[in-house]
């Protein structure tokens, strides 16, 4: 578990399911995300908590609910997809609607970034959104990671081929930011 000063970056859990299911369903965030489908049908989110259960065990990936600590609902995800013959990782992050533009994506996001540098000993982080999701670029700004170029074309989502904007962080980077 990890908190910061507004949030609680903690594992899912089998009772955040009705939370997950209801947030991650949303057009707007599917819209934006790789891999939320949309509709979201009903066992989606039961299924999805499973695999980050899984691939948590397997050391492939964290997966973090990301609560409000005043409240203790459950706003979204964070997490990292690790990739140890590297030492990296690809950040990856969803909020649900009620709760964007409150900066809970890059309070729990720089959060994750310190956790991976410090504790999971990474070199690099990083990370990629669709162009057409400027506020997630901006998130990556503000938590210290650099542009790295633009895959044009890159993804296919809804028989939409999307243009992908990438994003990376280096240990030497963030332990840079620390002394400051």
């Amino acid at each position: 578990m990890l908190q910061t000063e507004r949030l609680i970056l903690r594992l899912f859990q089998p009772e955040d399911v009705d939370a997950v299911q209801r947030l991650a369903s949303a057009y707007e965030v599917a819209l934006n995300t790789l891999s939320i489908p949309h509709p979201y049908h009903d066992t989606a989110a039961a299924e999805w908590i499973a695999q980050c259960e899984k691939a948590f065990e397997e050391g492939k990936a964290l997966n973090f609910a990301i609560v409000v600590r005043e409240t203790g609902e459950l706003a979204g995800s964070v997490g990292l997809v690790l990739k140890p013959d590297h030492d990296k990782a690809e950040i990856g992050y969803w909020i649900g609607v009620p709760y964007w533009n409150r900066g809970y994506a890059t309070e729990a996001s720089r959060a994750l970034i310190e956790y991976g540098f410090a504790e999971c000993k990474l070199n690099r982080i990083d990370a990629g959104h669709f162009d057409r999701n400027p506020s997630s670029g901006r998130v990556m700004q503000k938590i210290g990671m650099t542009f790295e170029g633009t895959h044009r074309q890159s993804i296919k989502k809804w028989n939409e081929y999307l243009d992908v904007a990438y994003y990376a962080i280096l240990r030497s980077e963030w332990a840079a930011g620390q002394s400051r």
